[in-house]
């Protein structure tokens, strides 16, 4: 025998491909096939069944994009056949890439028991094991004509990502529709021979182990008779049985295999899409339960397990009962697998409020783990949410894509703004779609980077992105690789037992600091932005609805609107997935989230609106209600009189042209270009904008990235940039107070409002951009007189500093990054805030000046619009409307209270008189992001406050109403064991809170 291991590779593969793995179904019959196509929108499972098909041919195309086609296949198993295993080979016309990307399909019984999900890896369904001979064979199949998206090389434009422009023809061509016998000897040889082929390509060349692999196989290959594969696999495997049964070392890694399908509830198909996408994979994974005993499935997304209870309650009843065996496992604790950068405080809390309560409320499980393997990049607000919502452990997998820095642990303790520790784990495998190949162990193995300290990884083991899951391949492999030579070792665990076994071995697990940024993926902040402000103001209006409707409740006995809140609440958190905020699904799933917004928007207007009302009374006194945590014009949350102010603003030309806005706290100068060359701060004697420069600066980038369209910009974007200085007008607002200006550049257009109000120290951007750009970055400059080394944006439940130099190339790589309401810089003493009501992405720079200044400028660029063209070629075609506002003078406090202010307008009604406040607190730093009734409709009030500053602080809480006692709760409103109540004196409690600490307190009232 040569001892060369490319000549056995080469050798084992011919052999595999042209004659053992053919030699699994050696016999088939034909099947009989008849189709009928539905007209539109899928339909009910029952339809489907009770439709008339017409014949159909193997050969023959079919399925418009979208589409879905119901085949009923019949036939009669050979009596020939009797005591052999049969199965039906159903192949929709696949290819051979990941299931979930192209046409799928989920098999019935006639009498609508789902069977199992169709997909490229994924092609049979059992008949019998063994058959009588002579069974009649009847299946339906609802097959969807999902188009294929995703050419990964090139990524090229196309109208396929909508039903209203993708067409009529035809995507796929029927490929085989038979009946075959099953040969599980030689399916088996398959398994073993590609497990010890993988094995061997990944063992060091000269190691012991890969020449006894080598010489194995070779005689396993020796032993196959190639015109009789069938008569002689049990031989072949009688060969390697040795080499498959040595033990592995008692040092080798251990792999924690978790049953897995990563299903994006929208990205490259919509939501409709995703709802039988998750029927179909569960299906597979109770089916394949019943067949693998050892075998353990986790399902995260307790969205996606309501699609299956609300659309499908037949695949709903084998889910519960494999619920019930401890097998089929809920995973995550969160509504769906949502972006942690975008969603905003409450909505990052209510994601594991509505998650946990599900599966409590479902299975009475409670998740002790977030788990999130494709979301780009974690908030250092995260881990005291996830702590607040009573769970402990955080698994990802995405930021093993970051294109810079590799990460110095694979499991650690992540610690967030407010100090709060989270025990972390990166799967080594480097991959949420594990298949149990070879290399994927190996690679996991080596790249682990706790070796040492700790052996155990996790590895999420089935297809994913668009479903498919676990293949009984996999557990195979994995049943090999459970204890064997030269490889990790393979178990089937729960994720709460790998975390358990992790942390028990790694008790003093090294601690990261502050956010997990993702090194790819940053124009996620920027892309589509109707979605962001869709989702910016249902969060805002979710606040209000809340608050208003509870005051309501409280004071006149308004119905509150529990049922209408919890709806749109889920459907809020469900647009906050991983690839509908970040803007990186098809132009369906945006059009859709556009209308859905709009709709939202309606509804909690009219609660606000009929709470407001019930609050007001009958009347004509003009009132403005406030819903921002804090103090605006004198009125806190609640409502009074309409304040008067006396106040003016003085709009006076300025030499040289443009205008000059000044209220007496800032002088505003904006030249004849529309651009702000001054910002005085009149108090401080300062001035904002940098020497020589000028703010509400537009400037425009090529934006072409090296790979994924929609969620990439690459940082030589920089490298070419066009300052829009030309003005169609710039002429003075009529009210006094603003300055008007009109640019024209490309095929687009942008008017901009700039106001100064009397008596606020900020100035107002209003910019409208009708958008008709391709493949271009559009941003808003502010160049600030400000020497910072760091500058704070806003997170969940507080703020982040990032560094604005790039001494290192972990800080040069965050050269885009995500605020919230407000992005700050300051020097000791005085600041500046530019503030927000829509967008996410910005970033911030530090230049030096001339020689003779030797100052530095600190620019502040909040991203406006992006045109990428994959996948949706009209991302963001059309008029968008932004607003910002520069503050001068801004410590993080006023930083804090104008991003609400510019995200929470007041509201004017009239009515009898002032109304109350539900509930106030006497300090700025401590601000309320929710108050509400208590979920489970007792009555009681739930608020939600936290340090909003950075520093200690003590406040007094004052409740509007009689407080017969005071519970500090977790984010589900349950008593926090071990909390002590804060004192109280009556209606009034005394809080005291940590920089950052996020507090619950639920108020019984007397």
């Amino acid at each position: 025998m040569h001892d060369d291991r490319s000549l056995v590779e080469a050798r084992l593969k011919r052999v595999l491909d042209e004659r053992i793995r053919p030699a699994v179904y050696p016999e088939s019959v034909p099947l009989q096939v008849a189709v009928w196509h539905a007209p539109g929108e899928p339909v009910p499972v029952a339809e489907g069944l009770a439709a008339e098909p017409e014949p159909i041919e193997v050969g023959a195309r079919w399925g418009a994009p979208w589409g879905t086609s119901w085949f009923r296949v019949t036939g009669t198993v050979p009596e020939a056949w009797a005591g052999r295993t049969v199965e039906a080979l159903l192949n929709l016309g696949f290819d051979e890439n990941m299931p979930g990307f192209q046409c799928e399909g989920l098999v019935y019984q006639p009498d609508g028991t789902p069977v199992k999900g169709l997909n490229p890896r994924n092609q049979w369904v059992r008949i019998g094991a063994p058959v009588a001979g002579g069974e009649e064979v009847r299946l339906h199949i609802e097959a969807a004509s999902n188009p294929v998206i995703l050419d990964y090389h090139p990524f090229l434009p196309t109208q396929l990502g909508d039903k209203e422009t993708a067409g009529s023809e035809p995507q796929y061509t029927l490929t085989r529709m038979d009946l075959a016998i099953f040969d599980e000897s030689v399916w088996q040889l398959v398994i073993d021979l590609e497990v010890l082929g993988e094995l061997m390509a990944e063992l060091p060349v000269d190691s012991q182990r890969r020449y006894e692999i080598v010489r194995a196989v070779d005689r396993a290959l020796d032993a196959v008779d190639l015109q009789d594969v069938n008569g002689t696999a049990g031989r072949a495997r009688a060969r390697l049985a040795d080499v498959l049964a040595t033990p592995a070392v008692p040092s080798a890694h251990r792999i924690s295999a978790v049953g897995h399908a990563h299903i994006d509830s929208a990205w490259l198909w919509p939501l409709r899409e995703t709802v039988r996408k998750v029927a179909r994979t569960t299906s597979n994974m109770t089916a394949l339960l019943e067949d693998e005993p050892e075998f353990v499935f986790a399902m995260s997304q307790a969205q996606q397990w309501a699609w299956i209870k609300d659309h499908r309650p037949e695949v709903w009843a084998r889910v519960k009962k494999a619920v019930a065996d401890g097998r089929f496992v809920p995973a995550g604790g969160m509504w769906v697998e949502s972006d942690t950068n975008m969603p905003g405080s409450e909505a990052m809390a209510r994601q594991f409020v509505h998650g946990k309560r599900f599966f409590l409320d479902e299975f009475g499980v409670e998740n002790d783990e977030a788990w999130l393997p494709d979301t780009f990049g974690f908030a250092a607000g995260l881990p005291q949410i996830i702590k607040a919502a009573g769970s402990t452990r955080l698994l990802t997998q995405k930021i093993s894509w970051s294109q810079t820095n590799k990460f110095p642990h694979h499991t650690f303790q992540w610690e967030g703004i407010d100090g709060t520790r989270i025990f972390t784990h990166f799967p080594p495998v480097d991959t949420y779609n594990c298949s149990m190949k070879g290399s994927e162990i190996a690679h996991a193995a080596r790249n682990f980077k706790d070796k040492g300290v700790a052996r155990h990884s996790l590895a999420p083991t089935g297809w994913g992105d668009g479903g498919g899951g676990t293949t009984r391949e996999m557990v195979a492999k994995a049943a090999r690789l459970r204890d064997l030579e030269g490889s990790a070792q393979v178990v089937w665990e729960t994720p709460q037992a790998f975390f358990d076994q992790a942390e028990a071995e790694y008790p003093n697990a090294p601690v990261w600091v502050g956010e997990l940024y993702l090194e790819l993926h940053r124009a996620t902040l920027t892309s589509q932005a109707r979605t962001k402000q869709g989702n910016r103001r249902s969060e805002h209006l979710l606040r209000e609805a809340e608050l208003w409707a509870a005051t309501a409740a409280v004071h006149t006995g308004f119905p509150y609107p529990y049922e209408e809140l919890d709806r749109i609440w889920k459907t809020v958190l469900l647009h906050q997935f991983h690839d509908i905020l970040p803007g990186s699904s098809i132009a369906w799933v945006h059009r859709e989230a556009r209308a859905t917004y709009e709709r939202i928007a309606r509804e909690l207007n009219e609660i606000i609106e009929a709470a407001q009302h019930a609050l007001a009374g009958e009347g004509t006194t003009p009132l403005v209600f406030n819903a921002a945590p804090h103090a605006r014009a004198g009125v806190p949350a609640g409502a009074a009189a309409t304040p008067a102010t006396d106040g003016r603003t003085e709009l006076t030309p300025r030499e040289g042209g443009g205008h000059v806005l000044d209220n007496g706290l800032l002088r505003v100068e904006i030249d004849a270009r529309g651009l702000v060359v001054s910002a005085y701060d009149i108090e401080a004697d300062r001035e904002t904008i940098a020497p020589g420069r000028a703010a509400n600066l537009l400037q425009l980038h090529p934006d072409f990235p090296n790979m994924w369209d929609a969620w990439d910009v690459d940082e030589f974007y920089r490298n070419t940039v066009t300052d829009l200085t030309d003005a169609d007008s710039v002429t003075a607002g009529e009210d006094g107070t603003s300055v008007r200006v009109v640019r024209s550049f490309g095929n687009s257009r942008i008017t901009q409002v700039l106001s100064l109000a009397a008596w606020e120290r900020r100035l107002v951007l209003d910019t409208e951009v009708d958008w008709h750009e391709t493949e271009k970055f559009l941003k808003l400059a502010f160049p600030l007189d400000v020497h910072a080394e760091r500058y704070a944006s806003e997170t969940q439940f507080g703020h982040f500093h990032r560094p604005t130099h790039t001494n290192t190339s972990w800080e040069a790589a965050k050269f885009e990054a995500c605020n919230h309401r407000f992005v700050h810089v300051a020097e000791p003493g005085w600041g500046v805030a530019v503030v927000n009501d829509s967008t996410y992405g910005h970033d911030v720079t530090r230049t030096v000046r001339s020689e003779g200044d030797r100052g530095t400028t600190t620019t502040v660029r909040m991203s406006l619009l992006r045109a990428p063209r994959f996948p949706d070629p009209e991302t963001d075609q059309g008029v968008h409307r932004f607003r910002h506002a520069l503050v001068p003078g801004a410590g993080i406090a006023e930083a804090v209270r104008e991003g609400w202010r510019i995200n929470v307008p007041e509201r004017h009604v009239t009515g009898a008189g002032q109304v109350a406040p539900l509930v106030s607190v006497d300090e700025d730093a401590v601000v309320v992001t929710a108050v509400k009734l208590a979920d489970d409709g007792s009555g009681d009030v739930v608020v939600r406050f936290h340090e909003a500053h950075g520093g200690r602080a003590r406040a007094t809480l004052t409740a509007g109403f009689e407080v017969a006692e005071v519970t500090v709760t977790d984010l589900l409103e349950r008593p926090l064991p071990g909390a002590t109540a804060p004192e109280r004196d009556g209606d009034r409690i005394a809080v005291r809170l940590r920089p950052f600490e996020l507090v619950t307190l639920r108020l019984r009232r007397g």
